[in-house]
């Protein structure tokens, strides 16, 4: 993959672009472009059009930036081209977070001083995060019940939705002791 350097103004930004910015994620990527640098270019098509990477162009403008790295994607097909843009921007989408992973990270990122705010999420997601990245001692938290098996239970299975109900077959009494189970 070949970067370039680019004049800011050189980059023409799809007039259709159907991915709506707020100006938080502007706002979001211009501190990340402040503190990491850029990471990732620009993408363009042989025409200078953005295909991925509106936020990161509207960031570098709002910092003032005269120039931005570009890849041309030149072997890009019109169609692909138009098909690239939109899966960049949908398939975000497709993902969300693990939050048993998330709030361990969120917790190492304060561990190093980093300012967490730098990940992009605000204050109240932040103490959400780190409220469920709580001790891992292996141990049940006090207000765990815990239950019998031979409680009874209702299931439904998520595919089909058939129900049932149960409790754990009966454990067998040991005989007394000196006897042999027959």
């Amino acid at each position: 993959m070949k970067i370039l350097q680019w004049a800011i103004d050189r980059l023409i930004p799809y007039a259709r672009n159907a991915r709506k910015i707020p100006q938080a994620a502007v706002d979001k990527v211009a501190a990340s472009l402040t503190e990491f640098g850029w990471q990732q270019p620009i993408v363009v098509d042989s025409e200078r059009v953005v295909v991925a990477g509106h936020v990161r162009l509207l960031a570098a403008k709002q910092l003032g930036l005269e120039k931005v790295p570009v890849h041309v994607a030149a072997d890009l097909t019109p169609g692909q081209i138009k098909a690239f843009r939109l899966m960049d921007n949908r398939s975000h989408q497709e993902s969300g977070w693990d939050m048993e992973l998330l709030g361990p990270e969120i917790a190492e990122l304060q561990a190093l001083n980093v300012d967490v705010a730098l990940a992009g999420f605000d204050a109240a997601e932040i103490a959400e995060f780190l409220d469920s990245a709580g001790p891992d001692d292996g141990k049940p938290p006090d207000e765990f019940k815990q239950y019998d098996e031979s409680i009874p239970t209702a299931h439904e299975c998520p595919k089909c939705g058939y129900t049932w109900s149960g409790a754990a077959a009966p454990k067998p009494e040991a005989p007394p002791a000196g006897e042999a189970a027959a």
